[in-house]
């Protein structure tokens, strides 16, 4: 039975298809509109997540690609990887924290100011585990850890959300979505920061082109270009044994292309995903907000705000990579070489140009996007010491999650004031 709640909770898909069922019961809806809003919720989440895995089909070779071009080694921030594989040891941990984590989260909406319910099931998860990871290295095991993670938790998916709200509402221009992403406060720092260098008056998305240079201004044309160009590039200095295992035997310039471009198709089906499962969850929250949990908002994934502006979304990643880039080469004098996630620096740094251009256009998005990339990698690099992964046999690997970082490092500190440490 808690396999099967564990599941659902970490299915995103089936917990918005069911949040939005409950929504559209609350608001007395027929059984013909139940069925077809809570289906079409699901479709369009899938269709997400199916556009996200096939950015990250085409990311995974990239990232290879790039390690061998510039022969570097050391760790990469990435969650669900660690999560994983520390379940043979903290699995039912992860899994009650998962649980009594969200229970405390629906509990301080209701009662308190903070009506955000944290819908990342991905995330939720991650972030259990990170919580088990960092008690577990405390010496505090059992319903204690259960205990202090599910608290923590739960006043994290609200509090977080919080906290990006403000910076939600000058994207979206409205109050009815929040920001359920572990990494939000960096995303809305970095745009914060590009708000206050930039201009908000030279929008990303109304960037001025001759007229023969038009095709542009069409947001996938351009990804498309610039994606093929990096790609291209990037193969040209990669070991010829490695490239001809990941092409397969195909033309290596044409595979470099194919992924480039694979890479834009699977934008252009996340952001349809988005476009169809909003329009369908947002008004059946209403009926959440009305019922059960007054005024209560979604906290939801990253990928959302990419349909704000997707020019700034291109900006803001291509940016991130060289802030990525500059924090790698400066980790080289530090304890651990951090190696540019290029997934996390596309969800992030897409999502902090579209922040930056919110608040200071074009410029913005362009300071966000380097300001994050920077920062993902630096925090990582010098948060590296507080928690050691070797203990579960992991290696290559470090947390990516900004927001849970930042709780690990407080947590880790009022456990030192117990004399509490490694």
């Amino acid at each position: 039975m808690l396999s099967f709640i564990t599941g659902v909770l970490s299915t995103p898909a089936f917990i918005l298809g069911i949040i939005a069922a409950i929504g559209l019961i609350a608001l007395k809806k027929s059984g013909s509109d139940i069925i077809k809003g809570t289906l079409k919720t699901i479709f369009g989440f899938i269709m997400l997540q199916q556009g996200a895995n096939i950015i990250v089909s085409s990311l995974v070779p990239f990232s290879q690609m790039f390690e061998s071009a510039f022969k570097l080694t050391g760790v990469i921030a990435e969650d669900n990887a660690i999560a994983a594989a520390v379940q043979n040891v903290l699995g039912t941990e992860t899994s009650l924290i998962l649980v009594f984590g969200f229970i405390v989260n629906v509990i301080l909406a209701r009662i308190t100011k903070w009506k955000y319910i944290f819908l990342t099931g991905h995330m939720m998860f991650s972030f259990a585990a990170t919580m088990a990871i960092v008690f577990d290295q405390m010496g505090i095991h059992g319903w204690k850890a259960i205990l202090l993670g599910s608290l923590i938790q739960g006043i994290s998916s609200v509090l977080f959300p919080a906290l990006a709200q403000p910076f939600v509402r000058k994207v979206t221009n409205n109050d009815s979505v929040g920001f359920g992403f572990w990494g939000s406060s960096l995303v809305w720092i970095s745009g914060w920061i590009g708000g206050k260098l930039g201009n908000k008056e030279h929008s990303a998305e109304n960037m001025n082109v001759p007229k023969q240079l038009d095709f542009l201004k069409e947001m996938s044309i351009l990804m498309g270009i610039v994606m093929s160009i990096i790609y291209l590039v990037t193969s040209f200095f990669v070991d010829t044994k490695l490239m001809n295992e990941l092409s397969g035997g195909q033309n290596i310039a044409l595979f470099a292309i194919m992924q480039a471009f694979t890479f834009v198709v699977g934008i252009l089906v996340l952001l349809q995903g988005v476009r169809m499962f909003l329009g369908e969850l947002v008004p059946a929250f209403k009926g959440i907000s009305e019922k059960l949990v007054p005024g209560a908002k979604p906290a939801l994934d990253i990928p959302i705000f990419y349909s704000f502006a997707p020019t700034a979304t291109t900006i803001g990643f291509l940016f991130a990579l060289v802030g990525g880039l500059g924090a790698t080469l400066i980790s080289t004098m530090l304890p651990v070489v951090v190696l540019p996630s290029v997934i996390g620096l596309f969800f992030m740094g897409g999502a902090a140009g579209v922040f930056g251009n919110a608040m200071g256009g074009r410029r913005g998005a362009i300071i966000a996007g380097v300001v994050l990339g920077f920062s993902f990698q630096m925090i990582v690099a010098l948060a590296y010491p507080i928690i050691d992964l070797s203990d579960y046999g992991i290696s290559g690997l470090w947390f990516a999650s900004t927001d849970a970082i930042i709780v690990a490092l407080l947590i880790r500190l009022i456990g030192s004031l117990f004399g509490i440490t490694i």
